[in-house]
């Protein structure tokens, strides 16, 4: 296996490394434009999990399996989220770009057991008083009020001017921020550096600049309460302090923001480019549900997510795995495991794919819900008022932001008939 240079991808295994000689980079592959087939050439030579190194060859297991992802995901006992238990951290530089997904943080993604509990059931029941009835029409508006700012042209970016934007405005809503603040578009931008860094991103100065922003967030809301997210978060039974606010704050939002972005633009290039859903998308035989539904399978908006830290020494898909290595849960290669789609032939009909994850620490309930009026709303409105959009390039033409984590397009240009106001 060669990467784009022509040099070996396969390393051998460093020191202290849980793997065997063989281990391939998760980072500066040529598969980054077409993953499944990363997934299908690591199944082929290691099963269902395999050997990786992350940046700056640090070595990991990248889970592949749907059974072993979801028996990762249900056994906290054994494959646990604080990752200080880690058995690579004197290897890990503080500058390392994947500290904001690894630097433990008193998050509710870090917790475990009846702390995880207390938390996510804070969450859940913040997130419980959002009326979905209200969110899309709230969602509407700000769809109608994006699509105003482009409509009249007769072409549009959508990666940026529309699928990234609406749901980051819904999200800072419901947390009780004003959409229209200043510093909402650097708060997106800072997201997206922290959660998808791009070449020259500092994603840990990106992050240290959204946790500054949720701070004064969470300190407005403590002075002055309202009919929000924040604020039920604050006014809790449980008594969350303000730091654990401000980190289960950021995941919130950064998991309503680039995810659900991703699964917006996504699901547009696939009902403009997929023929089942025909040219005009409004005469399509398939409806936007299941375009978003089967993109959750095939084009999952996270690809892969660190991760799990194993608690003691124990086995998985025929590996011997170490107390404290990494695992990432590889959701896209589980998705699409040809175990349980033996004719490669994907059940987008089901909803039993793991793009929320699973187990404890899945995407807490109400939020997939949440994300997907978001979705659906953005992507039926945009298709109601531009109702013979197109793609304005060729569908080949179309590129991948070079990110094994995150599944999104760079651009999407289209062209449609101006709209005259």
């Amino acid at each position: 296996m060669t990467d784009p240079t022509g040099s070996s991808t396969e390393q051998d295994a460093p020191p202290g490394c849980p793997a065997h000689a063989g281990a391939v980079r998760l980072s500066g592959l040529e598969y980054q434009q077409a993953p499944s087939e990363l997934y299908r050439t690591l199944r082929r030579e290691h099963g269902s999990v395999a050997p990786v190194l992350l940046d700056g060859d640090v070595p990991a297991w990248l889970v592949l399996g749907y059974p072993e992802v979801s028996y990762v995901t249900s056994q906290d006992q054994l494959f646990a989220r604080d990752s200080r238990r880690w058995n690579q951290w004197d290897a890990i530089p503080p500058d390392w770009p994947l500290m904001p997904f690894v630097g433990y943080q008193p998050s509710v993604l870090f917790t475990e057991g009846d702390e995880h509990q207390r938390r996510a059931g804070v969450i859940t029941e913040a997130l419980e008083t959002v009326d979905q009835f209200e969110l899309a029409h709230e969602c509407r508006l700000l769809a109608d009020q994006l699509i105003d700012a482009f409509a009249g042209s007769g072409r549009a970016e959508l990666m940026g001017s529309f699928a990234h934007a609406l749901p980051m405005r819904a999200a800072v809503q419901m947390c009780g921020m004003p959409s229209g603040a200043e510093d909402t578009e650097d708060l997106v931008r800072d997201l997206r550096m922290s959660l998808d860094a791009g070449e020259g991103d500092d994603p840990v100065a990106a992050y240290v600049r959204v946790q500054e922003r949720i701070q004064q967030l969470v300190k407005d809301k403590r002075q002055l309460p309202g009919a929000d997210v924040t604020s039920h978060m604050l006014l809790h039974p449980a008594e969350l302090t303000d730091e654990e606010v401000v980190q289960d704050l950021i995941s919130i939002i950064a998991a309503a923001q680039q995810p659900t972005a991703n699964w917006i633009c996504n699901t547009l290039r696939l009902l403009l480019t997929d023929d089942r859903f025909a040219l005009n998308v409004s005469g399509g035989r398939l409806s936007v549900g299941q375009a978003l539904n089967e993109v959750l399978w095939l084009d999952t908006p996270t690809q892969n997510f660190i991760g799990r830290w194993a608690v003691r020494d124990t086995q998985l898909g025929g590996r011997h795995i170490r107390a404290g290595d990494c695992l990432v849960l590889g959701l896209a290669a589980a998705n699409t495991d040809p175990q349980i789609w033996p004719d490669s032939h994907v059940g987008a009909e089901n909803s039993a794919h793991l793009s929320f994850s699973n187990g404890e620490h899945r995407c807490p309930y109400p939020a997939p819900l949440l994300a997907d009026v978001i979705a659906r709303t953005a992507v039926e409105t945009l298709l109601e008022r531009l109702p013979d959009v197109v793609l304005a390039v060729e569908p080949e033409e179309l590129t991948w932001r070079p990110s094994i984590w995150m599944r999104g397009l760079t651009a999407l240009p289209v062209e449609f008939t101006p709209v005259v106001h």
